[in-house]
């Protein structure tokens, strides 16, 4: 079930329909906490959540698609998925929640990354859920993520949120 870019796409159109609505001045800092509201809340919010529950609801299919065996440790992970959802959604409202949900999202995703490579290495396993564009969005979306972060606070100029 290929359906990743939705948490991609619906973000950044989320966004920019945000900005284009707003009232506030477009600065980089509010370009930067509108995607980062966005990225958060839909994103990894809403995304990591619907991806948790397909793996726990239906462990078999997200096994399938990635080449893996179906084991309980499938929807362990899709519990762990669940709570950064759930961080993901607090973030709408708590912006001191932004950078530990983006620190557990990353380690999460690029630990997730370094199986799929290493599972590619000792068993070929090229399987769409394995390597692909799987892989690449374990590995920049977090990197996304730390630099709208980081850009985020260095424009704030004194504005405290």
């Amino acid at each position: 079930m290929e359906i990743w870019y939705i948490f991609i796409v619906v973000p950044v159109l989320g966004a920019l329909i945000h900005l284009f609505l707003s009232k506030k001045p477009k600065t980089l800092n509010r370009v930067t906490e509108v995607l980062l509201l966005w990225y958060l809340g839909v994103g990894i919010g809403i995304g990591s959540i619907f991806s948790g529950l397909t793996q726990v609801l239906d462990p078999q299919m997200v096994a399938q698609s990635v080449g893996w065996p179906n084991t309980p440790f499938l929807r362990e992970v899709g519990f762990a998925n669940i709570s950064y959802g759930i961080l993901g959604i607090l973030s709408i409202k708590y912006r001191n929640f932004w950078a530990p949900t983006i620190i557990a999202y990353a380690v999460f995703m690029w630990g997730a990354a370094l199986g799929h490579i290493y599972n590619l290495q000792q068993t070929g396993n090229l399987a769409a859920g394995n390597i692909g564009t799987v892989l690449y969005l374990d590995i920049l979306m977090p990197i996304l993520f730390i630099i709208l972060l980081a850009a985020y606070h260095k424009t704030q100029n004194g504005v405290k949120t």
